[in-house]
């Protein structure tokens, strides 16, 4: 860890949303295994490395960093395991570049939430951001209305659970800022794994989809969140917002290149409308 410490924390941002973007190509690639069995497996592979990242940074006090972390970080847990249920579900039943885009709505709910929650004001440049960023979320779920079938359209819905719990996440750092919430991390991925457990009947996959799902564990979301938590102490956080945008520039990059899923011209306008709000949103909002 002290070697990821020494590296930019632009770099180590950029880099986890890398990591994180290969997420629906690897979904998209299981042979056997269905979307229950995805979610336990992966769950199971991520919550045992952020057990290992806590065990290496508290060592004896392990236990003592649930108990530190308290109530927001028990909170925060299972509203991101929530998160963490909708990101494969709709990986499982929509498109890799539908998903991405409306992860990126995380941005307006952030602003909306921190409205209601924090106090925070919504400015003209923030106003025409979300007005953009909702304008693109119209197109794509437009998109899924006309040429795709039922369960794709209610797999974009499901999927913007997951830009609503990262934003809560994220309202309730920004409330409770002292506390560390990279157990609330290992909390979301055993509450989800569970959630797994329940519904999935039988837990046995082939070798290869275990392959799989411990890539996705370890690799995908286990080192791609540790590397943006290192980075983002460093950086600032309109710069992180950018950086993250690239996990939805990426991941409908890799499903194209590998598995041959090409999203409708409507998906990609309405995608590259989303991300630019956010661009514009994050360089124009800097002299408020």
């Amino acid at each position: 860890m002290s070697i990821l410490k020494k590296l930019p924390g632009p770099l180590l941002v950029f880099l986890g949303a890398v990591c994180l973007s290969f997420g629906g190509l690897i979904v998209k690639s299981f042979e056997g295994a269905n979307l229950w069995q995805i979610l336990f497996w992966r769950q199971f592979f991520f919550s045992l490395i952020v057990a290992l990242y806590l065990l290496f940074t508290y060592k004896k006090n392990f236990f003592k960093s649930f108990y530190i972390s308290g109530l927001p970080g028990f909170v925060g847990g299972l509203i991101l395991a929530l998160g963490f249920v909708a990101y494969v579900f709709s990986m499982y039943t929509t498109t890799v570049a539908n998903t991405n885009f409306i992860i990126t709505t995380e941005t307006i709910f952030l602003a909306v939430f921190g409205y209601f929650f924090l106090k925070e004001k919504i400015n003209l440049i923030t106003f025409i951001a979300i007005a953009l960023g909702m304008f693109g979320v119209l197109l794509i779920l437009g998109s899924s209305l006309s040429i795709q079938s039922s369960e794709q359209f209610i797999g974009n819905i499901v999927a913007f659970i997951m830009p609503i719990s990262f934003a809560i996440l994220v309202v309730i750092i920004r409330k409770y800022p002292t506390v560390d919430m990279v157990p609330a991390q290992f909390t979301a991925g055993v509450f989800a794994a569970i959630i797994g457990f329940v519904i999935a009947g039988k837990l046995s996959i082939s070798f290869n989809d275990l392959l799989l799902a411990l890539l996705a564990g370890f690799f995908q979301i286990g080192f791609g969140f540790i590397l943006i938590t290192i980075g983002a102490k460093t950086t600032p956080s309109a710069i992180v917002g950018v950086l993250m945008l690239s996990e939805s520039v990426f991941g409908p990059l890799w499903a194209w290149l590998f598995i041959n899923e090409i999203p409708p011209t409507s998906v990609l306008i309405g995608g590259s409308i989303i991300i630019s709000s956010i661009l514009f949103h994050s360089f124009f909002n800097k002299k408020n």
